[in-house]
């Protein structure tokens, strides 16, 4: 029975594991990229016969002349019996199948380990230059980028072997009396002596080897005071290192000498000089140098290799074109004309990590379907065809509702989202809503006429919660496509895209009903022989299974290419094998308030010091259909991999103007050149070694979290000495000693002439200018009895996106302040935009709309006099006033109550209320003020007045708030 259930075992672990190999074929096969999986699994495949072979034929090869080399006169020729024997004489019977299954089992362990290095392969045979040269060796980059690791591959691999078969040698030996453990000292035959003698030698020839490599290693080093070699590295490890290949070398020949002198003199002497020589020349020396000649003195020292490692980094991360501007961000708000300019007057207001409850509660439709959090910022023209920033997203199927959720539902009816909506970036509706230019199902709205949207399905997608697979097509029209208006039925559909396994023949459907374990996909009569099978259906994850040798943006975006809605995904290639460059986690420079710490993909490293956005990949929501474009075709890597793999990855130039409109600068890459560039701004070494001028990226003001640091955003900018506002992705740092600005980062993000230019205006350190925290909190003391109204009945201030701009020669804030009500009837609360903050220099503004906060900071373009702003209003007695400001409050306050208790709650009563409100405290604070004299009802609204320099809107008081 034994035999039989092992044999059973085998059987269905084999089935399983063809199962495994051939549907992931057959998904290879629909879409396209069979070439991957054959050229991965080849590669592997020989890798793992070379690695059995190598490893069983070096250890079991050794294993077989022990045994050969017993003595011919038994394990007794030394006299008298050992603990040996008794092993001998239980394993002698089985020896041979004993010998066959460790040996599989070294084959499977070897044979895998050496598959897993397929990449490291692969990029050693195809290598290519860099152009460049270390400051150290004067090789090329690509050495230590492809050769290097390669080597230590093969190095790694030869140790385990010669010390695996020098094990098992031994135990041959003992086993077979080839030698004894007995007193006084070991007695071992010649022919066992010679061979251990041998396989030692060998492994002290392979770590003279090892030394003489790791002398390369010293591109990587952090013992300095920066990555990369340093003082001591360069004058006192590197002459050791290959002090210790000459030792190591002498000693291997001590050992090989053992096989003509016996005696274990000799091995001894070579045994002894290699430990203290170890501890000696590559420990105690390096120690010494460090400790006495480099600390006392670093900043001397280290000076040279801190500006290899300067020059390297720069260079690795892609920011040694970095501009840097000095910018004195001492603007005067009295000679701008705000209204003029497009630039601030446009600002995108929607914050797309916000309003993603917004478009949930307008535009869902129904609870099934959901948006993916955080929404994203595209480009889009506008009526006059000018590109404008819009927020965008897809309705995406979350699976069946909960009472209707069986096999049949979730996989055969509920299949794909439906709808593409997005909302200019820069106004919102009456009521604070996103303005949707593309909504509903069927889509409708201008900007989906003015793109031609044809196909709006969305069969693959970023849902967490979308069924892992769906059964689509066939002759059945069943698939749910959107709930007609009526609200009492369906439009249906049936998938005929060219994605998907076909799986209409009996083999395929128990392949993937033993994948799926899932019995119905092979008795349900719903799946014909037209119906087709789509599964990996995240972008992110179709992507890395095409492109496994790639990194990935967790951020992928929709957009609407050509009729279709396509996803977008960044790729990079990374390495952390650059020479002197810093070495840095790839997961903590790009985490901040919005990363998604779940993220999609698992990354092929983290730690690294190279990175180069090479690609930009595209897969279509309808079909899946995965294509790859080379964005950087310079990088090596690329080009590396591009000669393992002909043809997979498209040429830049086959990239369609459709599809360009919406390619941006990648955010993951941005966040890793900010966080390099909070240092690496500094080329001067002595400057750099001091760190005084080192920046942070601020934490995120407007989430209320510490230690989180505030995301780049992607808005239009004019940056100084240009003409025109351009796309771009935006950031801020501030002093590692301080809250205040220290400098403002751009990157022109839109494909162009100047795509992936860097920008940083430099602030003077001579002048205090407002950090985001500062101005955050200055908002908050400034308006924080406006800010308290717009809280009440329960509702939630919530801060959007705290935007920095230049402008004017000076830097201006914009928030925008959403009001989040609280649940009521069963509605999940849902943010809406209710003001706007501006600072300028000393200048703030409050309002409902930009425009009105704008003209708050810089007027309207014409300028009051001074006396004509302070001229005193007809006396009114000030008991009238006050009664009549406090019966203008309670009714505003009763109008904003019942508008939001109304069911539905009306917004935009409500919001004429919190108007009213307002204006109401306002006359109420001036009435009660002893000095004061109120304003006639002609006066223009606050709104519309020019703010003096330093001054704020006046906030109520506590005491003079109508109670509730």
């Amino acid at each position: 029975m034994i035999p039989t259930a092992i044999a059973i075992v085998a059987l269905v672990a084999l089935f399983f594991l063809f199962v495994g190999v051939f549907t992931d074929y057959l998904w290879y096969d629909s879409v396209g990229y069979t070439s991957i999986f054959s050229g991965v699994i080849v590669t592997q495949i020989v890798l793992f016969v070379v690695g059995a072979v190598l490893m069983v034929g070096l250890v079991g090869g050794n294993m077989l002349l022990a045994y050969r080399a017993r003595p011919m006169f038994g394990p007794g020729m030394f006299g008298g019996a050992s603990g040996a024997d008794r092993y001998r004489m239980a394993l002698d019977p089985h020896r041979k199948m004993i010998f066959i299954i460790g040996a599989a089992v070294l084959a499977l362990f070897t044979g895998s380990s050496f598959a897993g290095q397929w990449k490291t392969w692969l990029e050693f045979v195809n290598a290519t230059p860099f152009g460049e040269t270390d400051a150290l060796f004067h090789y090329d980059v690509s050495f230590f980028m492809f050769t290097f690791p390669f080597l230590r591959m093969v190095l790694n691999f030869l140790f385990t072997a010669v010390v695996l078969s020098a094990v098992m040698a031994a135990v041959v030996h003992y086993l077979y009396g080839g030698f004894r453990l007995q007193s006084p000292g070991v007695h071992a035959t010649r022919a066992a002596r010679v061979h251990l003698s041998v396989l030692l030698g060998v492994f002290v020839l392979l770590k003279a080897v090892a030394y003489w490599v790791d002398r390369y290693e010293l591109v990587f080093s952090d013992r300095g005071f920066v990555y990369g070699a340093s003082y001591t590295d360069v004058n006192a490890v590197y002459p050791a290192k290959t002090i210790l290949a000459i030792i190591a070398l002498i000693c291997a020949a001590l050992f090989f000498a053992g096989v003509v002198r016996p005696g274990a003199m000799l091995p001894g002497v070579a045994f002894g000089l290699l430990v203290l020589s170890a501890i000696l020349i590559g420990m105690v020396y390096p120690a010494l140098v460090e400790q006495f000649q480099v600390k006392p003195n670093q900043q001397g020292k280290e000076q040279e290799f801190i500006r290899r490692n300067i020059e390297a980094t720069r260079k690795a991360y892609g920011v040694d074109q970095t501009e840097v501007i000095d910018y004195a961000a001492q603007g005067d708000a009295s000679k701008v004309n705000v209204t003029a300019d497009s630039s601030i007057s446009g600002v995108r207001l929607l914050d797309p990590n916000l309003v993603s409850k917004t478009y949930q509660q307008k535009q869902r439709i129904r609870g099934f379907y959901d948006f993916h959090d955080p929404l994203d910022v595209d480009r889009y023209p506008d009526e006059s065809g000018k590109p404008r920033d819009t927020v965008v997203a897809v309705r995406e199927l979350t699976g069946p509702p909960a009472e209707q959720d069986n096999w049949i539902n979730r996989h055969l009816v509920y299949t794909h989202g439906y709808g593409f909506v997005a909302a200019p970036g820069n106004k919102v509706d009456a009521e604070g809503l996103p303005a949707f230019d593309a909504k509903d199902m069927p889509v409708t709205g201008p900007l989906a006429e003015r793109t031609g949207l044809k196909e709006a399905r969305v069969y693959f997608g970023e849902s967490p919660s979308a069924p892992e697979y769906v059964v689509v097509g066939g002759d059945r029209n069943q698939e749910l496509d959107y709930p007609l208006s009526s609200g009492t039925g369906q439009k249906d559909t049936t998938y005929d895209g060219k994605g998907g396994v076909p799986v209409g023949s009996f083999i395929n459907r128990v392949l993937y009903a033993a994948k799926y374990g899932e019995m119905n996909l092979l008795l349900s009569s719903d799946v014909n022989d037209k119906s087709k099978i789509l599964y990996v259906r995240n972008p992110q994850e179709r992507i890395a299974k095409v492109a496994p040798f790639l990194s990935l943006d967790d951020n992928s975006y929709p957009a609407i290419v050509d009729g279709r809605v396509v996803w977008i995904v960044d790729a990079y290639t990374t390495s952390n094998a650059y020479p002197y460059s810093d070495s840095r986690s790839l997961e903590s420079m790009t985490r901040d308030t919005v990363t998604d710490p779940r993220l999609v993909v698992q990354q092929p490293r983290d730690q690294i010091n190279y990175m180069r956005n090479s690609v930009k990949a595209t897969v279509d929501a309808y079909d899946g259909t995965v294509t790859l474009y080379a964005w950087d075709e310079k990088d090596p890597i690329l080009q590396t991999w591009r000669k393992a793999f002909p043809g997979i990855v498209k040429p830049k130039s086959e990239i369609s103007t459709g599809l360009q409109q919406h390619l941006r600068y990648p955010e993951a890459l941005f966040k890793v050149q900010r966080d390099v560039l909070s240092r690496y701004h500094i080329k001067d070494p002595n400057a750099f070694y001091s760190g005084q001028d080192f920046w942070n990226v601020p934490n995120d003001p407007s989430s209320g979290e510490r230690d989180v640091k505030q995301p780049p955003y992607y808005l239009s900018v004019k940056m100084p000495n240009t003409d025109e506002p351009t796309f771009s992705l935006t950031t801020t740092f501030v002093p590692r000693q301080g809250p205040n600005l220290a400098a403002f980062m751009s990157v022109d993000a839109n494909p162009g002439p100047d795509y992936g230019k860097l920008r940083i205006l430099r602030m003077p350190s001579n002048t205090t200018i407002p950090g985001p925290g500062q101005v955050q909190n200055n908002f908050q003391n400034k308006f924080s009895g406006e800010l308290n109204l717009l809280g009440i009945g329960g509702a939630k201030v919530r801060y959007g996106n705290l935007l920095t701009l230049p402008f004017a020669g000076g830097l201006v804030y914009i928030e925008p302040v959403y009001v989040e009500t609280a649940a009521s009837s069963g509605q999940e609360p849902y943010p809406i935009l209710r003001r706007v903050l501006v600072s300028y220099g000393d200048r703030v503004g409050f309002a409902d709309t930009l425009d009105a906060a704008l003209k708050q900071v810089f007027g309207d373009g014409a300028q009051l006099p001074q006396q004509e702003v302070n001229k005193p209003n007809t006396p009114v007695q000030p008991n009238t006033a006050l009664n009549q400001a406090i019966g203008e409050a309670q009714q505003a306050y009763d109008r904003a109550q019942k508008a939001l208790n109304a069911n539905p709650p009306n917004w935009t009563e409500y919001g004429a209320a919190q108007k009213a409100l307002s204006d109401a405290l306002k006359k109420l604070e001036s009435a009660a003020a002893p000095t004061a004299t109120p304003t006639p009802t002609s006066t223009p609204a606050p709104t519309a007045t020019p703010v003096p320099s330093g001054s704020a809107t006046p906030s109520p008081t506590p005491t003079s708030s109508p109670s509730p």
